[in-house]
């Protein structure tokens, strides 16, 4: 009997569990593939929710915890938090000895693993690369897990194309959606009454689903960014409900997460989560009536709901959107005119360009249609043909 390959996940946030959730299950799922769980980052924090026990829940075993998150949250503690990433990473590659490494998007864990895996010559599998954000350092990650990455699992065309402008091979180029919108087909969301009960909130006449992450290319500019916020939303009223979400452990990080709680103290309209969770995010996101900050989610997830998306800042500028995005400058007049007229909007008839959320089964088959993984390794830089493409 032909042993099964070993596909190595590794996550290491709230946010891209949610996105890896149905690719796990269809790996695990796989007769001639085992899956293997590394949980690293925010996942390990109590500060973020220890959501590694959000893993176990679903009925995950994690097969190695890679502990690479420092208190502080200054360029310093995250580039010492890279470092320490990379041990750890090295370490559990050589412990769990896996065929592939499989790791979505570009936050600075999966930069470590990619570094690690690269090293121990293990083939890896990236999910989400080639798209766009001149907002964040998390783009150069992006690409630069592209270039020691075998196979790309991109979630559109036009991500695709870049991912073939920086020669990589076409035949490992995968369009297969993004995987987020295989939990929103799948699952079967919470009701009003249940979402209230399980966040210990009453909805208000209006609600909005707010998620607001650092802008890490912008010096000094996250706490000011957020208060422009925190202003647009006192200016709506107190029959908008709020429901926050804390940022990432990006870079100012913390300043956000003081700020948001401060606010939340004295208005009761108003509640800030650490983690809800990919069932109650998404429960959320049905329930709301729009969307607003500066997260992917916004981008990815919100037009499968019909929900208007109210983009703040430069984030996500360049990434592919529906029409159910509206962008504004990071100005409190400026957000609080963009989110009234999100609210006002039809979005129903929208129609999402990141896929029909059967990435998972797309990304399994590809994986199993590997020969032999170790033959990837040895990677041509495939020229473009400037004179016909």
């Amino acid at each position: 009997m032909t042993a099964k390959r070993k596909i190595c996940v590794v996550t290491g946030s709230r946010a891209d569990y949610g996105l890896l959730y149905w690719v796990m299950r269809e790996i695990a799922g796989a007769q001639d593939l085992q899956l293997q769980v590394v949980a690293t980052g925010m996942h390990l924090s109590a500060q973020f929710g220890s959501t590694y026990r959000a893993i176990e829940a679903d009925g995950f075993a994690i097969d190695a915890k890679v502990d690479m998150l420092l208190a502080s949250d200054t360029a310093v503690g995250v580039g010492k938090s890279i470092g320490l990433g990379v041990i750890g990473f090295a370490e559990a590659l050589d412990r769990l000895q896996p065929d592939m490494l499989l790791v979505l998007g570009d936050r600075y864990e999966i930069l470590a693993a990619a570094q690690a895996a690269l090293i121990a010559r293990i083939p890896i599998a990236h999910i989400a690369g080639g798209d766009v954000t001149e907002g964040a350092f998390d783009e150069a990650i992006r690409h630069s897990i592209t270039k020691m990455a075998h196979l790309h699992f991109v979630t559109n065309a036009d991500a695709a194309r870049r991912v073939r402008q920086l020669g990589e091979n076409p035949a490992h180029i995968y369009n297969v959606g993004s995987p987020g919108l295989d939990y929103v087909k799948r699952v079967s969301l919470l009701d009003r009454a249940a979402l209230e009960a399980s966040l210990d909130y009453r909805f208000q006449k209006k609600n909005l689903l707010v998620t607001f992450h650092p802008v890490t290319l912008e010096q000094h500019s996250a706490a000011g960014q957020f208060e422009e916020l925190l202003q647009a939303l006192d200016a709506l009223g107190t029959d908008v409900g709020i429901l926050m979400t804390k940022p990432n452990a990006d870079t100012d990080g913390q300043v956000i997460i003081d700020l948001m709680e401060r606010y939340v103290k004295d208005r009761p309209f108003a509640r800030a989560y650490a983690s809800l969770g990919q069932l109650r995010y998404l429960s959320a996101m049905a329930l709301v009536d729009a969307v607003v900050g500066n997260s992917s989610s916004g981008l990815y997830e919100a037009p499968s709901f019909g929900k208007p998306t109210v983009n703040i800042g430069d984030r996500q500028k360049g990434r592919l959107q529906a029409d159910s995005v509206f962008n504004c400058k990071p100005i409190a007049a400026d957000i609080e005119s963009t989110i009234r007229v999100a609210l006002a909007a039809d979005c129903s008839q929208t129609v999402n360009p990141y896929g029909d959320g059967e990435s998972a089964v797309r990304i399994r088959e590809a994986i199993c249609a590997v020969a032999a993984p170790s033959t990837l390794l040895k990677k041509h830089f495939f020229e473009l043909n400037i004179d016909h493409e």
